[in-house]
């Protein structure tokens, strides 16, 4: 008869998860991982994998239940030049003392690993290729509803505006300085003028 495993897998991963958001790659140790989610290290490794392939799939379930869902429920409930801000706001209260102060974890892999870890500039890449696509859509739409200036390129813009949200993730984490943060948002809203 298999063996069958005592825990739920993925809430065991949503605690991996948050462990690794919280404390980087290299600072959380498997012990750790025991620790927050009360399964041996055996059962880890036999479930998940090493620490890499915890990490990586961590990674991955934070970009599609925080990532990919504020992007979609945003899109879903405001017009486009709204959704652009919303979405600067959002990741503030992610690193908000809030919202653990975490900052967003694409962004602390992208500085953390990406430079010599593959896979993981692989996730956080597509990652804010959804992102950079979701600020193009965003700024077609309200082009069409009059919203958005005619003569901004929606695809150049996008960029810009990746540029800025990933600065601004870094910054709200070490200078979370309100006015600071608003004036970033203020003059990525600007460009849409």
């Amino acid at each position: 008869m298999p063996w069958e495993k005592q825990f739920d897998v993925d809430k065991v991963l949503d605690e991996i998860m948050k462990a690794f958001w919280a404390r980087g790659y290299e600072a959380t140790s498997m012990q750790d991982l025991v620790d927050c989610t009360g399964v041996n290290r055996g059962s880890l490794y036999a479930t998940y994998g090493d620490k890499h392939t915890l990490f990586l799939a961590a990674l991955r379930m934070y970009d599609e239940t925080v990532r990919e869902k504020m992007l979609t429920a945003i899109e879903a409930r405001f017009d486009p030049r709204e959704a652009i801000r919303r979405i600067f706001l959002a990741f503030s209260e992610i690193a908000s003392p809030r919202g653990c102060n975490r900052g967003c974890f694409l962004t602390n892999t992208a500085l953390e690993l990406a430079a010599h870890d593959a896979e993981a500039r692989r996730v956080v890449a597509e990652a804010q290729m959804q992102i950079e696509a979701f600020f193009a859509r965003m700024i077609q739409k309200g082009q069409e509803l009059g919203d958005i200036a005619r003569h901004i390129e929606p695809s150049e813009t996008a960029q810009g505006l990746l540029a800025s949200l990933a600065g601004f993730t870094v910054l709200s984490r070490s200078r979370p300085e309100p006015a600071l943060l608003q004036a970033i948002v203020d003059d990525a809203i600007r460009r849409l003028a």
